[in-house]
């Protein structure tokens, strides 16, 4: 099977605001159902529900600007450009998924504490069941774009989305449950199941959008790659002091390598820039900052990190 070329930005930013519109366009249809079928049939674990896509649609607005934010070219005043803002929409999902199993949470105490009988079941189960169905349509179209895409934002939206197939799933059965056996307390308890469901999912959210926040390194597997595509030219050795980083859509990288020291500058820039398009054709998205050291003859580096540096050895 042959892989998929590498996107461009524009191409990924392309495919990532539509799915962002499809997320949007799903939160807003499913909220109207519920609220309308919880008016209806008073069902708690619809209440749960309905609130948790409420807060999905306002997350799902949040992404939809960050990720065109996060495309903007660099400013003045924004030199490595504003992928980071996909990460911090994320964040915000996060803060509101945790809200939102609160919120569930407290409900389906009380409504354990006292449970009231469900009205007109029947909206509530066929509500619950075009949720699911949009829901996973929305997956699947997520999951096609995270295949050509790193987009953190994208993939904490998928998170959450995930966790909200799972917590429709659960409250279906449990309105079903209830409407059909009669016990009223189920309801609540798929309720206090969709709220734990809430809380795991905003957790790995929050971990993903902190990496990035934290400049956590890329994959071994993609700086392992980097490093073979420099050395392709037997006269560029030794990449060290390599340094990479995710900010939404784009990556930077940052490294040292070692030049043989006879060769002229022209030629020696010849090298660099050959090995930085190598790299660019296997990541479009990447701002590349290259220093070269004659082989053997370089001097140690000072700056901040210099004595990490110093431990790191050659990678």
């Amino acid at each position: 099977m042959i892989a998929a070329r590498p996107l461009t930005t524009a191409e990924g930013a392309a495919l990532t605001r539509r799915v962002t519109l499809f997320s949007v366009s799903t939160a807003a249809i499913l909220v109207t159902l519920k609220i309308a079928a919880w008016l209806i049939s008073g069902s708690v674990a619809m209440l749960a529900s309905m609130a948790d896509s409420g807060l999905d649609l306002v997350a799902s607005l949040a992404t939809f600007y960050a990720v065109r934010y996060a495309v903007a070219p660099p400013d003045a005043e924004h030199r490595y450009g504003h992928g980071k803002a996909e990460a911090f929409a994320s964040l915000v999902q996060a803060g509101l998924v945790f809200g939102s199993a609160a919120l569930v949470g407290r409900e389906a105490i009380a409504d354990l504490v006292h449970p009231h009988p469900l009205q007109q079941e029947g909206w509530a189960v066929g509500v619950m069941a075009i949720s699911v169905a949009l829901t996973s349509l929305l997956l699947v179209a997520q999951a096609r774009v995270l295949r050509r895409t790193k987009s953190v934002a994208v993939s904490g939206d998928r998170a959450h989305y995930a966790m909200d197939l799972a917590s429709n799933g659960v409250g279906l059965v449990g309105i079903g449950i209830s409407a059909w056996l009669g016990l009223n307390w189920l309801d609540a308890a798929a309720a206090l199941v969709i709220s734990a469901l809430l809380l795991w999912g905003a957790i790995g959210v929050f971990r993903e959008a902190s990496g990035q926040l934290m400049d956590r390194e890329l994959p071994d597997e993609d700086r392992a790659r980097i490093v073979a595509l420099m050395t392709q030219d037997g006269r560029l050795t030794d990449v060290h002091q390599l340094r990479t980083r995710a900010s939404g859509p784009f990556v930077h990288i940052q490294m040292h390598v070692d030049l043989d020291p006879q060769l002229t500058l022209e030629i020696a820039h010849q090298v660099i820039v050959a090995a930085e398009k190598r790299v660019l054709d296997a990541f479009p998205s990447a701002d590349i900052l290259i220093h070269a050291d004659p082989r053997g003859t370089a001097e140690p580096h000072g700056g901040a990190f210099a004595e990490m540096h110093a431990h790191e050895g050659h990678t």
